[in-house]
């Protein structure tokens, strides 16, 4: 299995602190926010992964994590999505990177208190089709939030102003090859995006998707008040000490 990190987008949310660097190169309390995501991946056993970067300062990616080397990873690869097309967009950019192998996709402002190795699992197991991760949250209109009936997901709805339920879906993904091909069947929606949401809707009513739910805390950092969340989470449960997590970059250890 391959790993996709999703890391475009202008992050004008969090504008000025973006005017100057992308969002994901913002810190997350004792390191940049995208060896959060990196590091979730790794702790899945993913090792083969690629950064879709975008605006203006996506060389720094190149900067900050090189070859992958402080993760162990066997290699990294880097693609850039031109304008801010929306979550599928940047990730059919992955395609020649994937070739035809089952993939992992973290958005690059997704954190995680624990790991996703019971996920992977799961979707291990499965033949064909796509896995979401689902979390519990008190403001499931700021996401993809599913309807829920009898433990089976009816259907998913992008920023919904009626939420359905109280789920999110997080920005973690599982999918099959047959992802591109749905990518390519998908419409711009009223924010001339390629929704995320219309792929998964795709598998659900191709009946080839299936969800689990994240254990421990999970947060985004795109706008001012997640990112304070994230950070504060992160050094409470003690970033170079969370469960699940493998050891922290060598070249972020505190000094002794």
């Amino acid at each position: 299995m391959k790993g996709v990190v999703l890391a475009g987008g202008k992050g004008s949310r969090l504008s000025p602190l973006t005017r100057v660097t992308n969002k994901h190169l913002l810190p997350v309390y004792d390191r940049p926010m995208i060896f959060y995501p990196i590091q979730t991946l790794v702790d899945a056993g993913i090792r083969d992964i690629i950064v879709v970067t975008g605006g203006q300062n996506s060389g720094d990616f190149l900067r900050l994590l090189s070859n992958g080397k402080d993760f162990d990873l066997r290699r990294i690869h880097y693609t850039y999505q031109e304008g801010e097309g929306g979550i599928a967009d940047a990730l059919r950019l992955a395609e020649p990177f994937v070739e035809g192998e089952k993939i992992c996709v973290v958005l690059g402002d997704n954190i995680i208190e624990n790991n996703i190795c019971a996920s992977k699992i799961a979707f291990d197991k499965q033949e064909k089709g796509a896995h979401i991760i689902l979390k519990e949250v008190p403001d499931p209109e700021r996401f993809g939030c599913p309807e829920i009936s009898d433990g089976r997901i009816l259907g998913i709805e992008e920023k919904p102003k009626v939420p359905k339920s109280n789920f999110a879906v997080t920005g973690i993904y599982f999918y099959d090859a047959t992802v591109f091909e749905k990518i390519g069947r998908t419409k711009p929606s009223w924010r001339n995006e390629l929704e995320i949401t219309d792929v998964n809707n795709m598998y659900l009513h191709e009946g080839t998707l299936t969800h689990s739910l994240l254990d421990g805390w999970w947060t985004d950092a795109g706008t001012f008040e997640s990112l304070l969340r994230a950070t504060n989470l992160a050094a409470e449960t003690g970033a170079n000490k969370m469960p699940g997590r493998g050891a922290p970059p060598r070249q972020l250890k505190h000094a002794e």
